[in-house]
């Protein structure tokens, strides 16, 4: 019995130099007694149990329960370490846990004294009668939690046996985002738009007989649409650190802004980013992402696929997310004459260098590398690069540079970096187009409750005339962003964003844009958005938006649109 006690006694003295006091015990840190708790379980696994103090990092002969600890480690083998080599021993934890690492330590002498295999009178140890005292206090504290221990651990099992009887895949995670949207738009007057059919959002652009635009108006305001997209998102990983992504993806949508838009301008003022249908048909099912993505090495990552999500790689920003918290309408949440939602099949090469440099590379074709009309290299293509410097964690300083292929659509270019439509300047058809596009994006955690994020790109389009005889021409344009963010406003994890934006402001090229350039005017646009976490898995998000000068005409009335967005993950 002396041993028993002796035993309890010197698990006592870790736990007393593993924490703080708690009703008059101290509680011992989760991690020293993770290994002997079910209950107790982290995504990191812990190591076998340690055979020596000194494979502990964290742990140095100047600490005060140094000895404890290798007297435990050594001779009862009771202490286990973390992958990382640490022991954590500063960290709380619950009575459960206490009272799960008294129990296999009494379990652990009983299993000694049975064996024999334990002699402890040749230390010189006395029991004297408060130690007893203490740990018979212990017991006697702990009798209730020490009691239901078996009963948890029952339930765990029963639990865990459920679930694997019962789950999705043995390798693969299943995730999901349903977005309901409420939208409305209105116009101060009648909105010029060039198109020529008014009432068509789709209608083409053309030049009159004079040679300029055809330009007509929209007076009817549209009504308040509701709309959805819903999205299944299946990761599959067969090494651990590889990943097999397959996303499904359907929905409706059409914001009301875009009545008021001109030929090209779709989706391009007042729209939030997920007001739209992502597939050919409103609630068809289709496949929004399939690729995979495995480490080269521990800093080289390759992603390579029929379809990839390019926005999910380049041009990001900690404020702004097309489904996720920030900045979210179309022109806010990337850079307008860059992002493309069409952008598919491809490969992406991430390189993380060191804690300030990460760069990254793609080649990615849209919209379908499948065509043998087109295939995987003759089709609208694009080669990206981007080098982040991260100075600070708090501040991230992004340099793009996209090179695109773009090929007419009924002899015009219709493709960013070109908001609008462009011919060869006389109503006659163009050629395949090149552009390069240069940009800066940037994100500033100034305080933990405030940031600054901004873009600018520059683009230039090189237009080739299908007639002999005429030359070349270009477009350049440039984009200008600034936001700032307020960080847990009205509650943890909220986000609310204010963004001034240029989407598409004509440095030079006008006479070659059929849609797009307006009167000479400059649009511009305000967007409001606030992100609301009602738990960890529904958020609402409403957003409001001002868009003067729209479609690039100075005398059009101001257009006002917002929506409420109901987020759902799972």
């Amino acid at each position: 019995m002396t041993k028993f006690f002796l035993a309890a006694l010197k698990l006592s003295a870790i736990i007393l130099g593993s924490a703080f006091l708690v009703d008059n015990y101290p509680l011992v840190a989760q991690e020293a007694i993770f290994q002997l708790d079910p209950l107790v379980q982290e995504e990191e696994n812990p190591l076998a149990n340690v055979t020596s103090v000194s494979q502990l990092e964290d742990v140095q002969p100047t600490d005060w329960a140094f000895q404890a600890l290798q007297s435990l480690i050594e001779r009862y083998g009771v202490i286990a370490g973390y992958p990382d080599g640490t022991f954590r021993g500063n960290r709380a934890m619950t009575r459960y846990e206490f009272a799960a690492g008294l129990n296999a330590a009494l379990t652990r002498i009983e299993e000694l004294i049975d064996t024999g295999s334990t002699n402890l009178s040749h230390q010189g140890n006395q029991v004297r009668e408060e130690d007893l005292v203490t740990l018979r206090r212990l017991q006697t504290d702990f009798a209730t939690e020490l009691a239901n221990l078996p009963a948890r651990v029952d339930n765990l099992q029963a639990t865990t046996a459920l679930l694997e009887a019962t789950q999705f895949s043995t390798t693969t995670k299943l995730n999901g985002i349903i977005l309901f949207n409420i939208t409305a738009a209105r116009a101060a007057g009648d909105v010029k738009v060039e198109r020529i059919d008014p009432q068509d959002v789709f209608s083409a652009a053309r030049r009159g007989e004079d040679g300029k635009p055809i330009v007509t108006r929209v007076a009817d305001d549209p009504e308040v649409t509701f709309s959805h997209i819903t999205g299944l998102f299946l990761t599959t990983s067969f090494t651990g650190k590889d990943s097999l992504v397959t996303s499904l993806v359907t929905g409706s949508g059409n914001s009301p802004a875009n009545v008021y838009t001109s030929a090209g301008f779709y989706n391009s003022f007042g729209t939030p980013g997920s007001d739209f249908t992502p597939t050919t048909t409103a609630n068809q099912i289709a496949l929004l992402e399939s690729f995979y993505s495995f480490p080269i090495n521990d800093s080289i990552r390759a992603i390579v696929g029929p379809r990839l999500f390019w926005l999910s790689y380049f041009d990001t920003n900690a404020f702004t997310n097309i489904f996720g918290k920030g900045a979210s309408g179309f022109n806010t949440f990337g850079s307008p004459l860059v992002q493309e939602l069409g952008r598919g099949a491809g490969a992406i090469v991430t390189w993380r260098i060191d804690e300030q440099f990460d760069w990254r590379v793609g080649y990615t074709v849209s919209p379908n590398a499948a065509s043998p009309n087109t295939g995987f290299f003759n089709g609208n293509r694009a080669f990206t690069t981007q080098l982040t410097y991260s100075p600070i964690s708090k501040v991230n300083l992004r340099l793009i540079y996209d090179r695109s292929r773009i090929l007419p659509v009924d002899g015009q270019i219709r493709t960013k970096p070109i908001i609008g439509v462009a011919d060869d300047g006389f109503g006659g058809e163009l050629e395949n187009a090149t552009a390069n596009s240069f940009g800066f994006n940037f994100d500033w955690l100034i305080t933990p409750q405030f940031g600054l994020f901004g873009r600018y790109t520059y683009s230039t389009t090189r237009l080739n005339p299908a007639s002999d005889g005429m030359e070349s021409g270009h477009i350049n344009v440039q984009s200008v962003q600034l936001g700032v963010a307020l960080l847990d406003l009205g509650k943890k994890g909220a986000l609310a964003t204010i963004s001034y934006v240029v989407p598409f402001d004509i440095l030079d090229g006008r006479q070659f844009l059929v849609s797009g350039g307006g009167d000479g005017g400059t649009q511009y646009e305000i967007e409001a958005n606030y992100y609301f976490p009602v738990n960890g898995n529904i958020a609402i998000v409403p957003t409001f938006y001002i868009t003067g000068n729209p479609n690039n005409f100075d005398r059009n009335p101001t257009v006002f649109s917002g929506a409420v967005r109901t987020q759902f993950n799972f």
